[in-house]
């Protein structure tokens, strides 16, 4: 090796002992950096059983801040999938622009049709903010800031997890194991929704020119069925005092007519229930690109702040 050529090595080398050593990450974007760090700032809780009814053990995933210095914010997030399909698990990714916010997110499961027809995944959800509320000060949820949110079946279930009084009856399955209060939790408030193109009226499903055969199959041959559509539709729900709501529907949505939405939007107005349609031009039942994708979650983040989430 030539002087010249030892003189660089050198200098090289103590040029790297001086600056010291490359800052790891200092090449990775921000959002690569920010999911490899992810584990370090969540702890997640999985299968976390929160009500067993007709011996199926409904099951949901936490996830919390692990340096939060006070009560954080929690997201209760609801799958999709007609009330036939469906699971948590497929619903992770859309808990991840929370995360970055430094929200907990409970992603809750529910009874498929497979197991009970309505209104059980109504009664089942409405038993997973329950539990929420009772298990408060283990995982350090603020009870002021609850959001519940879901896409397609999930819309409509967090708006009647939001909407539905506790007058319905339909929350009194929710305590089971040795609970020895009273037979009916209280009801727990909610302090906005953010339905992705949920029903909003579900007898409007079972009969007629948008009968869909996900409602038909979930409510099946019940005698009482009519009665049962509209016990568990948001749009008997819809009056004043209401948590402000959100809804994004695509107006070419083949599967839950975006009149729906439009329907509740109009409802909500008339009932001084703050509230927001957030059109999707063209859209269909979800599917959306990476534009419409942002500007609903500019949407999103814009309701939030407006009403102080």
């Amino acid at each position: 090796m030539s002087r010249r050529l030892v003189g660089f090595v050198v200098v090289a080398a103590f040029a790297t002992i001086v600056a010291g050593p490359r800052v790891a990450g200092a090449q990775l974007s921000e959002t690569t950096a920010f999911l490899a760090d992810l584990s370090n700032q969540y702890r997640s809780i999985p299968n976390v059983v929160y009500h067993v009814a007709n011996n199926h053990e409904n099951k949901l995933d936490v996830y919390i801040p692990a340096n939060a210095t006070g009560p954080t914010p929690v997201l209760m997030m609801i799958h999709g999938g007609g009330w036939v399909i469906g699971s948590k698990e497929a619903q992770l990714l859309r808990a991840m622009p929370y995360l970055e916010m430094g929200w907990a997110v409970v992603n809750t499961t529910y009874r498929l049709v497979q197991v009970s027809r309505a209104p059980a995944a109504v009664e089942d959800c409405l038993c997973a903010l329950q539990w929420i509320a009772r298990n408060a000060e283990e995982y350090n949820f603020d009870l002021s800031r609850i959001v519940t949110t879901g896409n397609s079946a999930g819309g409509h279930l967090a708006l009647t997890s939001a909407m539905i009084p506790a007058s319905a009856g339909l929350g009194r399955g929710c305590v089971s194991g040795n609970y020895t209060g009273p037979p009916t939790m209280p009801s727990v408030g909610v302090a906005a929704v953010i339905n992705w193109y949920g029903i909003t009226d579900v007898a409007d499903l079972i009969d007629g020119p948008n009968t869909k055969g996900y409602a038909v199959q979930w409510l099946g041959a019940l005698a009482n069925r009519h009665e049962v559509a509209e016990l568990v539709s948001p749009l008997r729900y819809a009056r004043s005092g209401l948590p402000p709501i959100l809804t994004i529907h695509g107006n070419a949505d083949p599967i839950v007519p975006y009149q729906q939405a439009v329907r509740l939007h109009e409802r909500l107005d008339n009932e001084g229930v703050a509230n927001t349609l957030h059109t999707v031009e063209g859209g269909g039942h979800g599917g959306f690109n990476r534009a419409e994708t942002l500007e609903a979650f500019e949407a999103i983040q814009k309701f939030l702040r407006e009403h102080g989430l």
